[in-house]
């Protein structure tokens, strides 16, 4: 638009002014985006006319195709420019709207949501009377063309005002509801709530292919975590050892489903074979076709997950799978000070997945034929195209099953294999890459250090702790100002105050880091976060956690998340991470705010126990006695430099203390050298003749046992 055309009651897309990559795609449009900010509220009530609040994400590929049949029309901008004022919000920055809108889509359309949102709000109120998804430019999926749409919207805001008036109420009035309030009494008992859950998980399962439901299919993390903490429970009430190799009888199925989906996910087209990392679902039953678009939340996720996978027993599949994730987030995601991003987008020159799929006669010409064939043999290249005439790497077959079946010595595969692998992924390099979204948002970035900080401590990767630790030192750096948190970050912009979730994730990420290796600045961080949690977003009348800070903008609703979605809610994680942070630091405030929660959520949990699985792993938490070891020793450079003397080798005590799956066992090494921030139980000084011995305490409730400094009798302590 000139600058002509711009002027009171005539505004110009105010979008170039953003940071947000999303809100910068669509600062060229014709149509005259506003952000989310009181100057749009403003105008929208100036003039009367409804808002058209559009929601979605850089990475989204539906995004991405209304964009470019709708927002870059000038006929269709010009009808909405004349009967809207329209919003565009990127709810990764937003999180707050975005789940505001969701749910009152759901409302509004008895119909799950998505993106991009498509909402249409009253001026005044800002409640939806109408609302969808993706809308195409002309009438087709049996959905009605955008102009035809908009054009009816219009009319019916004008001439039947009163009517949408009535409805924006009654769904105000619906919303108002929503929030769960403390439930007079339990109407299940404990047990019978995690049973309730299983049962429920056991019928969605998918015998054949893993996961849950048919298509399109989410990795689902929480759910399978779930899963594996029961599997891991039942163990212990049991008295059987938390490894496969003495899994004995108690809950098999649960650890089949987790490891027939880890299998599955892991062959399948939704992992990238090349380059590494999972992409954020898969479009069809099998794991073989993904929706293209890396997210980091999901990544972080799944890096924990098949870490404590591997705690039970090591697994080969997963191990590549863990190392290539861990390698793709530092080679392609971070930040050069630390950070990481946040998404790659599905598509790349205008095409979903294009960069990532092959031709045959491409694959033959970069590779020598002994290559070509145990390529072809493994990802399917033998078998009929998957993805629009071309092939999306997958595995078929288990690796040892295709060795086996070409007749090739195991070595000679890998090395095979490795130079294939290579190749491939030079020659894919060359191709022009999907857009990275550099935002850093916090909780993203928490979930990542937790995941990189697990992995590394599984793996015995120093080089992911220490990209944990910096990513950590970021957030600290750049997003926590004065006591606050702050939820983004873009091209050295601060963005919007923190939301629940940054909080949650952070702390989970930060008790992580403190497993993999004692800093005092984390320990200090992750008090620091406490304390603001629980001022800043504790419902202290009816228990848990708003979404938003008691200081931030009021919208129509205020969320206090339960279910589980693509990232585990807020309330879901605050509880466990405040249970472990109360018992390592013997703060009462966090372990009561943590018990208030599960109360509060006791009701939701009852509703839809499947839904709920991270609340449930807390409440599973709450149920049992913790164990908490603290273990002191001589500072070492490195896991894979042992001492020679194993009573002053931190690392093998640290090792004892962590093999196997003890998801009610948190391990916490803490070198001699450069700490004073210590648990307030530990001894604060040690004598110079200790210091050069390890030394460990096993804390059961609150309890603490006598120093322990000799391995064996460590060993057997822990296996009481």
């Amino acid at each position: 638009m000139s600058d002509d055309q711009a002027g009171p009651g005539n505004p110009t897309n105010r979008l170039d002014q953003e940071t947000s990559p999303y809100l910068l795609q669509h600062a060229d449009n014709p149509v005259l985006w506003q952000p989310w900010d009181e100057q749009a509220i403003e105008l929208a009530r100036k003039e009367q006319k409804p808002i058209l609040l559009s929601i979605g994400y850089s990475s989204c590929h539906w995004c991405h195709v209304m964009a470019h049949e709708s927002f870059e029309d000038q006929a269709t901008a010009a009808v909405m420019n004349e009967h809207f004022v329209n919003i565009k919000v990127d709810r990764e920055e937003r999180p707050d709207l975005d789940k505001v809108y969701q749910t009152a889509h759901q409302l509004l359309t008895q119909q799950s949501g998505g993106w991009p949102l498509t909402m249409f709000l009253d001026p005044d109120s800002l409640v939806p009377f109408f609302g969808g998804t993706y809308f195409p430019k002309t009438p087709r999926h049996q959905l009605p063309g955008f102009v035809d749409l908009l054009m009816r919207i219009g009319d019916v805001f004008e001439q039947r005002r009163e009517e949408l008036t009535t409805q924006g109420e009654k769904v105000s009035k619906v919303l108002a509801d929503l929030t769960p309030t403390r439930p007079e009494a339990a109407t299940l008992d404990d047990q019978a709530l995690l049973a309730a859950a299983s049962s429920q998980l056991s019928d969605q399962y998918d015998q054949a292919e893993g996961g849950f439901g048919n298509a399109p299919k989410f990795p689902m993390p929480s759910t399978i975590e779930r899963l594996l903490r029961q599997w891991a429970f039942q163990q212990h009430s049991s008295g059987q050892p938390s490894s496969r190799q003495g899994k004995g009888q108690s809950d098999r199925d649960s650890l089949d489903m987790v490891m027939t989906t880890l299998t599955k996910m892991a062959r399948g087209g939704i992992f990238d074979h090349l380059g590494g990392g999972f992409c954020r679902y898969a479009t069809d039953r099998r794991w073989m076709i993904p929706h293209f678009e890396k997210m980091l939340y999901d990544n972080g996720q799944l890096l924990s997950l098949y870490s404590n996978a591997l705690a039970i027993g090591p697994d080969e599949l997963f191990s590549q799978s863990v190392a290539q994730t861990a390698n793709w987030m530092l080679r392609e995601m971070r930040h050069p000070d630390g950070g990481f991003y946040a998404a790659l987008d599905a598509d790349s020159e205008g095409e979903e997945g294009k960069y990532y799929v092959w031709r045959k006669d491409q694959v033959k010409r970069l590779l020598t034929e002994e290559e070509y064939l145990i390529t072809e043999t493994l990802y399917g290249l033998d078998k009929p195209a998957n993805f629009e005439g071309k092939w999306n790497l997958h595995r078929n077959d288990a690796w040892r099953s295709v060795v086996s079946r070409l007749s090739l010595k195991r070595p000679e595969a890998d090395r095979l294999l490795a130079q294939a692998q290579h190749k491939l992924l030079s020659a894919r390099e060359e191709r022009v890459r999907p857009s990275r979204d550099e935002k850093i948002l916090t909780a993203w970035n928490g979930l990542a250090i937790k995941g990189l900080a697990n992995a590394g401590l599984r793996l015995g990767e120093v080089e992911w702790i220490e990209a944990a630790r910096l990513a950590a030192d970021f957030i600290r750096a750049n997003l926590w100002q004065q006591g606050r948190l702050y939820a983004n970050w873009q091209n050295g912009r601060r963005g919007y105050p923190a939301y629940l979730d940054d909080y949650a994730n952070l702390m989970d990420g930060l008790l992580a880091l403190l497993r993999a290796g004692w800093r005092d600045e984390d320990a200090l961080f992750l008090r620091s976060l406490a304390d603001t949690l629980l001022v800043q977003f504790e419902d202290r009348e009816n228990g848990g956690f708003f979404f938003t800070a008691h200081d931030q903008e009021p919208l129509i609703h205020r969320p206090k998340p339960t279910l589980d979605e693509a990232l585990p809610p807020g309330n879901g994680v605050a509880a466990p991470v405040l249970q472990e942070t109360g018992h390592l630091l013997a703060e009462s405030r966090y372990l009561e705010a943590a018990d208030r929660t599960i109360v509060w959520a006791r009701g939701s949990m009852e509703q839809y126990p499947a839904g709920h699985c991270t609340l449930l792993s807390a409440l599973e938490a709450a149920l049992a006695e913790p164990e908490q070891i603290i273990i002191r020793g001589p500072a070492q450079n490195s896991p894979k430099e042992p001492q020679e003397d194993p009573q002053k080798d931190l690392q093998k005590w640290v090792a004892a203390a962590t093999t196997g799956y003890h998801p009610w066992r948190h391990v916490y090494p803490i070198a001699y050298e450069g700490v004073t921030e210590l648990p307030p139980y530990i001894p604060q000084l040690v004598s110079a003749d200790s210091q050069r011995k390890v030394s460990a305490y096993i804390c059961q409730g609150t309890q603490c046992s006598l120093p322990l400094d000799d391995l064996d009798a460590f060993r057997e302590a822990l296996s009481r």
